[in-house]
């Protein structure tokens, strides 16, 4: 397969993230300055697989920095997550993790073998939240009765974590705010009374602020400048977001097409109206709601929507959007503001839950 090497030993690094790779491999390549050292990137375990996307790009991204081959492994999320039955809810550093080291240093094992490979280690290593008594475990039992050694270093002591994190700024590396596995997201989302914003994407493929879509836009467009050699940082903004969770719109008892603008904010999940007359607007109904016709909409924001279901399946621009709402209702507004095909006189329900909740995000800004 083109990797093996016969006068040098061949070390096979399974990868984890690029913020712990890529010091870890510059610490390996100084250390062991005689190994042929192959990338693998195997962590089915992490969803959703825009998230796998995301690190493998970042990794892909820091290997050809560091001058390392690199191979991505099959994304096996379902055979991962047939192992995990039973340990959903344990804890960090639990047998959930023991299981999640082991499924994947057997796989990085197998792969070592097939390139005729000798060694293999792994970058969870240098994780300061992963247990290094676990992944040492992991990797032996994982080359028990080949002819593979596991390597297992501890480059986190005498002040290694820390520089790790300063090369990683330096290098201007994707830090993920979470392990990997649904479940951890779960619980470290749970606990910080904030919604799993990783787990919701719009249909329509919008990137919505602080989205893993908008990070591997960010990221692309970092690789980007990089290429064309030009200077830029990466600057954090902190926001207030805002995720729709669920809503609908009955008139007279029954289901009609709806569009609900972005940033519209809710006192109760359901709501009781009566709008007194056929128009194309009315901004004059309980809690701050606001209908809106469709042909009134496409005046505001020079559209030609046919109807709210075209609206739906190809919305605005956000930025185009968030105008519109400050043109409608003001900045920093959070009126319910809906968009229907028709705004008749009757009787209307409203059902909806939505979430807002400070964030950050990362922004591009070039220099000079």
């Amino acid at each position: 397969m083109g990797i093996i090497c016969p006068k040098r030993s061949n070390l096979l690094v399974h990868i984890c993230c690029s913020v712990d790779s890529h010091y870890f491999l510059q610490r390996l390549r100084k250390d062991y300055p005689n190994e042929l050292i192959v990338g693998y990137f195997y962590d089915p375990n992490i969803h959703p697989y825009s998230e796998f996307l995301l690190r493998f790009e970042d990794v892909k991204r820091s290997c050809e920095k560091l001058g390392i081959k690199l191979l991505c492994g099959e994304y096996d999320y379902e055979a991962w997550l047939g192992g995990t039955k039973g340990l959903e809810d344990e804890p960090e550093k639990g047998k959930r993790c023991e299981y999640c080291f082991d499924f994947r240093m057997k796989d990085s094992a197998k792969k070592a073998l097939e390139l005729g490979l000798n060694k293999i280690t792994t970058t969870l290593l240098m994780s300061p939240k992963k247990d290094f008594s676990q992944l040492k475990k992991a990797l032996d039992e994982a080359v028990a009765g080949s002819n593979l050694e596991a390597v297992a270093v501890d480059y986190r002591k005498n002040g290694g974590t820390s520089e790790q994190f300063i090369l990683a700024k330096k290098d201007k590396l994707y830090h993920q705010n979470y392990c990997g596995c649904v479940f951890a997201l779960k619980k470290q989302r749970d606990s910080q009374n904030l919604p799993q914003s990783e787990l919701m994407s719009e249909l329509h493929a919008r990137a919505l602020y602080g989205s893993i879509e908008a990070r591997l836009e960010l990221y692309k467009k970092v690789r980007e400048c990089e290429a064309r050699g030009e200077k830029f940082h990466l600057f954090r903004k902190r926001f207030l977001n805002y995720r729709l969770l669920r809503a609908s719109v009955k008139f007279q008892n029954a289901v009609i097409p709806s569009y609900f603008v972005l940033y519209s904010g809710f006192k109760r999940e359901s709501l009781r109206l009566n709008v007194e007359r056929d128009c194309e607007m009315e901004d004059e109904l309980k809690e701050g709601a606001i209908f809106m016709s469709i042909e009134r909409f496409n005046k505001f924001t020079n559209s030609k929507f046919k109807s709210v279901d075209e609206l739906c399946k190809r919305p605005l621009e956000l930025s185009a959007e968030m105008k519109f709402r400050r043109d409608i209702s003001g900045e920093f507004s959070q009126n319910p503001i809906i968009i229907l095909d028709e705004v008749k006189k009757g009787s209307y329900e409203i059902y909806a839950k939505a979430v807002f909740y400070n964030d950050s995000e990362e922004i591009l800004v070039l220099e000079g």
